[in-house]
């Protein structure tokens, strides 16, 4: 893999207009997966390829949880009331061959929320009910969470995982050239692909700023709908390629979604 740089990669937002939506991410955390790409076999359309690594000399995909409570989630471009509530995204990375883009490919997402209904009845968006619960200490002045909880009840992608972090960690990314690739890599793709609820290909775009992650441990994880789909069992969930985490940032999310034809 050739070395990525942020700056090739950071551009100034699009302005928003419509019913794009500004939303910060609170508790934000990367939790990724290196696993055999057989096991995402027939996972997407031909029109992607895994986006994969070579670690101690195996090709391997990754795959991430990332958990977070959306706060003030709103509207981008008029006055509207704010929202918070839980969410849970899981994702593997791609490469969309049309374009050569780095994108993810989204299994699906858990919403701690009534809105649910309005993603997944008005655009198909494979999302799904969860009761989402964080159990955090961030200390501001050290710069460390002393605490980091988050736990889903749900039928769909039930979960349960803790970090931990100790000061001044430094950022190891098995697989790439160097910490800014695969900070690239992990926190920057800008387009996201799924299967909508009714077969359909679906995307949407997001914009953001550099993320200021830091690097975390994984204590215990446990992804119901990674075990399920044998993607990743319960015993290698106890064992991370990495774990990135930022207190908040924010992000702009261009929507309506669209329907790729």
């Amino acid at each position: 893999m050739d070395s990525l740089k942020l700056k090739d990669y950071l551009h100034s937002r699009p302005p928003p207009k419509g019913i794009d939506v500004l939303c910060k991410l609170q508790h934000f955390a990367i939790i990724t997966y290196a696993v055999d790409p057989s096991r995402f076999d027939g996972l997407f359309p031909e029109r992607f390829k895994l986006d994969t690594v070579e670690i101690n000399g195996v090709k391997k995909a990754l795959i991430s949880v990332v958990p977070f409570i959306d706060v003030d989630f709103t509207s981008a471009v008029y006055p509207f009331p704010k929202f918070t509530m839980g969410q849970t995204n899981y994702r593997i990375y791609i490469i969309d061959k049309k374009t050569n883009e780095r994108c993810v490919w989204f299994l699906g997402t858990t919403l701690d929320s009534w809105t649910l209904a309005v993603p997944r009845l008005l655009w198909n968006l494979p999302w799904y009910s969860g009761e989402v619960k964080f159990d955090c200490d961030y200390d501001e002045s050290q710069k460390i969470y002393r605490k980091y909880k988050m736990t889903t009840d749900a039928t769909w992608a039930p979960a349960s995982v803790e970090l931990s972090q100790t000061k001044d960690e430094s950022i190891e990314l098995a697989g790439f050239p160097d910490t800014e690739t695969g900070l690239v890599y992990l926190t920057h793709p800008l387009a996201g692909f799924y299967h909508r609820r009714d077969g359909e290909l679906g995307t949407y775009r997001v914009w953001h700023k550099q993320l200021e992650v830091s690097s975390a441990k994984l204590k215990s994880a446990s992804f119901g709908l990674l075990s399920r789909l044998g993607l990743v069992t319960l015993k290698e969930q106890q064992v991370a390629h990495s774990v990135l985490i930022e207190p908040i940032n924010e992000f702009t999310i261009y929507l309506p979604p669209k329907v790729v034809k």
